[in-house]
């Protein structure tokens, strides 16, 4: 188990990230250049982490094809980015309505709201600069998200703000790093890891002094909450409809991307960093085995 943290240690790093964001942010609309082209032939996601790669779909496409599936998909994933960020800054405004707003940790975590506004409208403004729609979670998921604000609280909360947002992280490092993907994605990728990493820092915490604070029959609430709340996250990343753009009936789409050990792969490799942390801090535990499963975070053996 973790070590527990002290309220003093909680306004120690809420001051010091404090003074991060005040140093080092971004504003989309003024550090991406909006109006400039789209490279012809780059990719706006890496062959190998598209849902179809590897399986009989994927060999069918043309490249042309496989870069218009991956144009899709990038929105997609931004645009569920979106939707979780205003599902997550819902949670924090409950967070901040019950706090002293003088505290450093209250107003590190209004910070992280209007990080999160910024970050919002770029996924937004990406999809469109690249003529995607806001594809998003599927409707019924979207309508069964507004209970997490008030089914989710404590580590749960901040474990499943952590999920989403590390496995996303880790394969925007990987594209933005990358000079055969678009200028544009890349940039927008670079925002959000630098600004996310300090989220991140404030979340483990959280997670860690919370968990300290819980009676057994809590612990296994929570467990099974942040499971099921990540096999959402996960199965969103990707929505049906992106599949359309290549000719691709959605079903057939989603029932090769769900089989495909390449993407099971992508998504277990994309949880590699935040996954142990979880399972140290005992918010993986029996009551949400099946759904850490099923969201290919957790392999089947284990």
């Amino acid at each position: 188990m973790t070590r527990t943290l002290k309220e003093p240690d909680r306004e120690k790093t809420a001051n010091r990230l404090l003074k991060s964001s005040a140093n080092k942010f971004y504003d989309p609309d003024v550090d991406i250049d909006w109006a400039a082209p789209l490279v012809e032939g780059k990719r706006f996601i890496l062959d190998e982490r598209s849902s179809l790669y590897g399986t009989e779909l994927w060999d069918k496409l043309t490249p042309e094809q496989r870069i218009e599936l991956g144009k899709h998909e990038v929105a997609s994933v931004a645009t569920t980015g979106l939707w979780f960020e205003i599902l997550l800054m819902q949670m924090l405004l409950k967070e901040v309505y019950e706090q002293d707003p003088t505290s450093a940790h209250a107003q590190f975590a209004l910070t992280e709201i209007a990080d999160e506004c910024r970050h919002s409208t770029m996924f937004a403004r990406m999809a469109s600069r690249i003529g995607c729609p806001a594809y998003g979670p599927v409707p019924w998921l979207r309508k069964l998200a507004k209970l997490m604000p008030t089914i989710s609280y404590g580590p749960a909360r901040y474990g499943a703000i952590l999920v989403a947002e590390e496995v996303l992280d880790r394969l925007q490092r990987e594209q933005m790093n990358d000079d055969g993907v678009q200028p544009l994605v890349r940039m927008v990728n670079r925002i959000h890891v630098l600004e996310e990493a300090r989220h991140v820092t404030f979340a483990r915490e959280e997670v860690t002094r919370g968990m300290a604070k819980l009676s057994k029959a809590e612990i296994g609430y929570q467990q099974f909450v942040i499971a099921l709340i990540s096999y959402f996250v996960t199965r969103a990343f990707i929505n049906p409809n992106v599949y359309k753009a290549v000719g691709i009936r959605p079903r057939d789409g989603v029932e090769a991307a769900l089989n495909n050990p390449h993407w099971q792969g992508t998504i277990a490799w994309a949880g590699e960093k935040i996954m142990p942390f979880l399972e140290e801090s005992g918010l993986v535990g029996l009551p949400g085995k099946y759904f850490w499963r099923k969201s290919f975070l957790l392999p089947a053996g284990r």
